[in-house]
């Protein structure tokens, strides 16, 4: 973890491993309600993107167009506000975070009333909501936390638990996070599975609900142990 990091390790750590959940959460609403499109992973998108080139894949162009341009500017105002606030580590990331979380909140209201919906022309305001609030929290996880806890792209995550491995390059690194992040996501993906069987927006707004936790977490939660005495950095 970066030194300035505002709060404990084991209080960040659970903290991004509750949004990799809530990521979860979100990437089933976009898969399986707004048309096999990603709100966090943009890898998915531009491989659909690349199938729909055949006329029979049945695949959708436009929906990924729309949640890239989106986490486009979601991660630009990711990273203006760690321009801007990244000095104060914990208003940074109460303020990204918590960006973050109206959005989501935003968009689960827009669609208990109706105003949105995840069929239709009206599915693609969703996709856009959407993809920018990943776009901010990729942004602002990439500046702060380990490559192997991104929060939403596990394809690192998986080499390095496998690479470094004892069968591997037997590095002996720590793969407690790792395989957290892993069973992180496939929880929020399942979870999200459910419940959408229920409710598209009680999912969107339990995302909302742990990302604010997270928040929360990183402007409240206890200081970093001081490193010991006669450690020079």
């Amino acid at each position: 973890m970066p030194e300035n990091l505002p709060v404990s390790r084991r209080w960040a750590v659970g903290a991004l491993l509750v949004m990799t959940f809530a990521t979860g959460l979100v990437d089933a609403v976009s898969y399986l309600r707004l048309g096999h499109v990603f709100v966090a992973n943009m890898t998915g998108n531009v491989v659909f993107l690349g199938f729909s080139v055949s006329h029979n894949s049945g695949l959708p162009v436009v929906a990924p167009i729309v949640a890239m341009g989106a986490f486009v500017l979601g991660a630009f105002l990711g990273g203006q506000l760690s321009k801007n606030f990244g000095h104060r580590p914990r208003l940074w990331l109460g303020v990204a975070f918590g960006g973050q979380a109206a959005g989501l909140v935003l968009t689960a209201v827009l669609l208990g009333t109706g105003v949105l919906r995840a069929g239709g022309g009206l599915k693609f305001g969703v996709i856009a909501l959407l993809g920018a609030c990943c776009g901010l929290q990729n942004a602002t996880v990439r500046l702060l936390a380990p490559r192997d806890l991104t929060t939403t792209v596990l394809t690192q995550t998986l080499t390095g638990l496998s690479a470094e491995s004892v069968l591997g390059a037997g590095t002996g690194a720590k793969p407690h996070r790792r395989v957290g992040s892993l069973l992180a996501m496939f929880g929020g993906a399942a979870t999200g599975a459910l419940l959408l069987e229920v409710t598209v927006a009680g999912v969107v707004a339990l995302a909302a609900t742990l990302v604010t936790s997270a928040a929360c977490v990183f402007v409240l939660a206890p200081l970093p142990d001081a490193p010991p005495a006669g450690t020079a950095g």
